[in-house]
């Protein structure tokens, strides 16, 4: 007897074969809100990361044929090469949306399917719509169903499958050659949490560059006609068995595969900084707001956590005083320290004068640990409680709600848009207002544009 259909044959013919029509309202939506949102935030880490300088200059070395528009920097680059630029810039301050399990999707698939959109030329919103659609749904049905051990870093690992089926979608791949090139993209299939969790790299903000410069060679190979893996998720040597010791739910991953698409569920950070610190720093910022307190009026404040909080605070001292941007998006005590201070967060939060605001880091000293294994990361991310403890003896305990961005607090198309502009205005080349606000009524109206790529070119 044959070996079943392999499942990287049952997401080729979802990428292939979807039709606009057919998608959710929900799914629209949540797929031109990424796009948007995406884009706003590819422009902010243009002006705010250093790190990205680095891709950048590799970019304009390497030369090429000038096919695909590189935000932020302008001008443009082999399509290859734009995935890479604009995929390192899309996680770089960790701005980008997520899914409700506090993976990133977006910041792989947007960059490919834009970047490979160009070089085909003539793609239209609706072609792009369904491919964001798509991708984000593959890699939800892929990341709800997986035994994780928090070994591999899923948005890298499972992303570039997902940017990989929704840019071939846009480079008019069929269904066989979709299948071709998420077999060729396993070789692109990589990322240790290590990189996630550790202290020290640039990596854990430019790892989307990799995942989307990935997807875009892949496809681009299956294009020239190179094959790629029949039997590449469920094969004895597969994508499960490899990653995951064999621990996936087949069925689970294809019901309702078609009609369900599942980045419906897409959640839009308001906060730029690691997903799982939202909840402590919302809980944080209602103590403060409701009692009206100063850093002055606080003895301690204590954080209960679970593993994956507490992999965020240790070492404590040096994540109360994190050494680099990258750190400090990563480093729980600074940012809950940030939310108290200032009630909130912003882009212009992270620069190396506010890694050393004395007030910010006098109230990171007062943070301290509570270990509670009820907070561990499963699947739903885990929510924040934060106790603080006034000097004259008051005390609260809450846990964090209706986080911006989050399913009980969604953020609108007009408060995506106020992000956009936010981010827009540090961009490294400032976009005009009279562009950005086309940009905005491109992004909503994305379905009625012949050609989808007139909204990148529109912010170059």
């Amino acid at each position: 007897m044959s070996a079943p259909r392999d499942l990287v044959h049952d997401f080729a013919n979802h990428a292939a074969q979807m039709r606009y029509d057919d998608l959710p309202d929900a799914a629209r939506e949540a797929a031109q809100k990424s796009i948007l949102d995406t884009m706003g935030v590819i422009l902010a880490a243009s002006g705010m990361e250093p790190a990205a300088r680095g891709v950048i200059d590799i970019v304009r070395e390497s030369g090429g044929v000038a096919q695909s528009t590189v935000l932020g920097f302008g001008g443009k680059a082999p399509a290859l090469m734009a995935a890479l630029a604009n995929g390192a810039l899309a996680h770089c301050l960790d701005y980008d949306d997520q899914t409700p399990w506090g993976q990133h999707c977006a910041s792989s698939i947007i960059p490919a399917v834009f970047a490979l959109a160009e070089r085909r030329g003539g793609v239209s919103g609706r072609e792009v719509i369904t491919a964001v659609a798509v991708g984000q749904d593959i890699f939800a049905r892929l990341r709800c169903n997986v035994v994780w051990r928090k070994d591999w870093n899923l948005s890298t690992v499972l992303a570039v499958y997902a940017a990989t089926a929704a840019a071939g979608r846009v480079a008019g791949l069929s269904a066989a050659h979709i299948g071709h090139a998420m077999g060729i993209a396993s070789m692109q299939s990589s990322g240790i949490m290590e990189m996630v969790a550790g202290r020290g790299s640039d990596l854990r903000g430019l790892y989307a560059g990799f995942s989307a410069k990935g997807a875009a060679l892949a496809v681009m190979m299956a294009e020239k006609g190179v094959t790629g893996i029949d039997r590449l998720f469920e094969g004895t040597y597969g994508v499960f068995a490899s990653h995951f010791g064999g621990g996936y739910d087949r069925d689970a991953m294809v019901a309702g595969l078609g009609t369900d698409l599942l980045g419906s569920g897409t959640l839009y950070k308001r906060w730029p900084c690691v997903g799982t610190a939202h909840s402590h720093m919302k809980a944080a910022i209602d103590i403060i707001s409701e009692n009206d307190l100063t850093v002055a009026d606080i003895a301690e404040i204590r954080l209960h956590v679970g593993d994956y909080h507490d992999l965020m605070c240790q070492p404590l001292q040096e994540r109360r005083a994190p050494a680099t941007l990258a750190d400090a998006k990563f480093s729980l005590p600074f940012l809950v320290a940030v939310a108290v201070v200032r009630r909130g967060m912003s882009v212009t939060d992270f620069t190396t004068a506010g890694l050393a605001d004395p007030e910010i880091l006098e109230a990171a000293r007062k943070i301290t640990l509570v270990p509670d294994p009820s907070l561990d990361w499963t699947l739903d991310l885990p929510p924040g409680r934060v106790e603080v403890l006034a000097k004259d003896g008051r005390r609260w305990l809450v846990e964090g709600q209706q986080v911006p961005g989050n399913a009980d607090a969604p953020l609108t198309w007009d408060d995506i848009c106020a992000k956009f502009r936010e981010c827009a205005a540090v961009s490294v080349n400032p976009v005009p207002p009279d562009r950005l606000a086309r940009a905005e009524e491109m992004a909503r109206g994305l379905a009625d544009l012949d050609d989808a790529t007139d909204l990148i070119r529109c912010l170059a």
